[in-house]
């Protein structure tokens, strides 16, 4: 048992380094997904998801009624290549909440989203990724906007 359990603490170890930098990975992802986003870089925004992928946002609408809106990847990408490149926006992140475990990944990140430079709304992206041939691709996208207790 003695000889058992440094090679249990080891492993522990390892592994912990090892979901340790996966997140990291998934972190770098999530930033270059946004740097793509922000440059409306479209061919960059393809190559990091997987699959046609469903975009989901959750907002309550002025009655106060729970509204989720559905688009797709595609409409979503041509959404961003349509922004007039004078209209700024940027959407910061404001921390990273992410689980691994394999192949799967999670991250949550709070934002607030800024437009010509003014505050328009927060709320908070859930990503869900899958790692391919070592890479972490999007496969599911879903945020929430509410103007209303936000930081700024």
């Amino acid at each position: 048992m003695k000889v058992l359990f440094p090679i249990i603490i080891l492993c522990i170890g390892l592994n912990s380094h090892a979901q340790g930098s996966e997140k990291e990975n998934v972190k770098a992802t999530i930033v270059k997904f946004f740097d793509a986003f922000h440059k409306q870089d479209t061919v960059a925004l393809k190559a990091m998801a997987k699959g046609d992928i469903k975009i989901q946002s959750v907002l309550v609408n002025k009655e106060g009624k729970s509204i989720l809106q559905e688009s797709s990847y595609e409409k979503f990408i041509k959404s961003i290549a349509s922004i007039p490149k004078e209209n700024t926006f940027e959407e910061k992140l404001l921390d990273f909440s992410i689980q691994v475990d394999g192949i799967m990944a999670n991250a949550w990140t709070p934002y607030e989203f800024w437009y010509k430079g003014n505050f328009s709304h927060c709320g908070v992206n859930s990503f869900q990724l899958i790692k391919e041939d070592g890479e972490w691709k999007i496969i599911y996208l879903v945020d929430t906007r509410r103007r209303e207790g936000c930081k700024s």
